[in-house]
């Protein structure tokens, strides 16, 4: 059976057309695209509709002016159910939304759906890897022989975010502007960050880099006199502005330069000594502070989430899905009691040999590339 379960009109354009024979009431068409249909509301004046990620037009037989369907309708397991009687020979089309709106009615079904499905056979469900092992990997005769799906399902997650720190191709990124304020909220998703640049008129990007010029202090205490913190009504100390933050955002930039003597630099500190900005996180406001010359620019944020901000529908490269299951077995049996020690090991180095191979295929060196970026360089080679 193909792995692949979607035409090439359903894949690139989003779309998935039908006949209606019956011309008869409650009528059914059953969709098959990799992606779940969604419907909150098939009336276009009510405030759920928006949230629909699909339209359904219809066109009369011999006539391909379509329309958008608004009447009533209802999906269940991806299955359309029109309520109401439609002439037979009419056509039907969903069509999810794409970027450009479709080629159907208004042409106004704009979204991301079709976009978000491409590249998607790289990858597998995080439901799925559950599903496969409770197939593979459990029952009688087998190395485990029950496990509650709960359990199996908390494994999953728990390699999921290991795996996502270093292994798996788990990078976001987010385009911003710095405001006048020279800070901008941390990403919902956010864990740590891999990479901060800002974006020039030709779209190439400078990175940026963090300071430790400065920090954002967590307490700004008001002190009296004496230095004592000052406390409010119910005992807690009165918090005021940061002067440190102040400061730093009117003279950020203001760094001593290196020395320079003959035309030539001594004495540089090449942890300081960059013009393309600073940044700061502030732990006290969850945010992402920059250096004043930085204001009004397009900022690239790179950064690393745990891979769980979709629950079970989050994607995990192929490459990788042996490396899951290994790392579920050995997590599975380790804290159960009573099980015998040479098994526990060669599952740990079972795990440990997967992860590396994981690692190696989502690198995604290839020779070809080395070979142009060394073409034309000196090289040195030690005897």
């Amino acid at each position: 059976m193909s792995l692949l379960t979607e035409n090439n009109q359903q894949y690139y354009v989003g779309s998935q057309s039908y006949l209606s024979t019956t011309g008869a009431a409650f009528e059914t068409f059953k969709t098959t695209f990799n992606t779940d249909l969604v419907l909150k509301d098939y009336d276009p004046l009510n405030t759920d509709y928006v949230l629909n990620n699909f339209k359904l037009f219809t066109a009369a037989a011999g006539d391909f002016s379509y329309v958008e369907y608004t009447a009533a309708y209802t999906v269940v397991n991806n299955v359309i159910t029109i309520t109401a009687a439609i002439a037979a020979n009419t056509s039907v089309v969903v069509q999810l939304k794409t970027e450009n709106g479709g080629n159907y009615g208004q042409k106004d079904a704009f979204g991301d759906v079709v976009q978000d499905n491409w590249g998607s056979y790289a990858y597998v469900k995080l439901d799925d890897i559950v599903n496969n092992f409770l197939v593979a990997y459990v029952g009688n005769g087998k190395l485990i022989p029950n496990v509650k799906r709960t359990d199996l399902v908390f494994f999953a997650k728990r390699a999921l975010q290991e795996f996502s720190y270093d292994t798996l191709k788990s990078i976001k990124s987010q385009e911003l502007n710095v405001p006048p304020s020279l800070s901008v909220p941390i990403p919902q998703d956010f864990v740590n960050y891999v990479r901060m640049s800002w974006v020039d008129t030709s779209g190439i990007k400078h990175i940026i880099h963090p300071t430790a010029l400065t920090s954002n202090p967590y307490r700004n205490p008001i002190q009296d006199t004496r230095g004592i913190p000052v406390q409010d009504n119910f005992g807690n100390n009165t918090e005021g502005t940061s002067l440190t933050e102040e400061r730093w955002d009117i003279n950020g930039m203001k760094i001593p330069k290196a020395n320079s003597q003959g035309g030539e630099l001594y004495n540089m500190n090449t942890g300081v000594n960059q013009g393309n900005g600073w940044f700061t996180f502030n732990e006290r406001k969850n945010t992402i502070s920059f250096s004043n010359d930085l204001v009004q620019r397009l900022i690239i944020l790179e950064y690393v989430s745990d891979g769980l901000s979709s629950d079970m529908d989050t994607k995990i490269p192929k490459m990788a899905e042996e490396a899951m299951y290994a790392y579920m077995s050995h997590a599975i049996l380790a804290t159960r009691s009573n099980q015998p020690e040479y098994v526990i090991n060669r599952l740990n180095r079972e795990k440990v040999a997967k992860l590396r191979n994981a690692k190696i295929r989502l690198s995604n060196i290839k020779i070809e590339e080395i070979a142009q970026v060394m073409r034309g360089k000196s090289k040195w080679i030690k005897s």
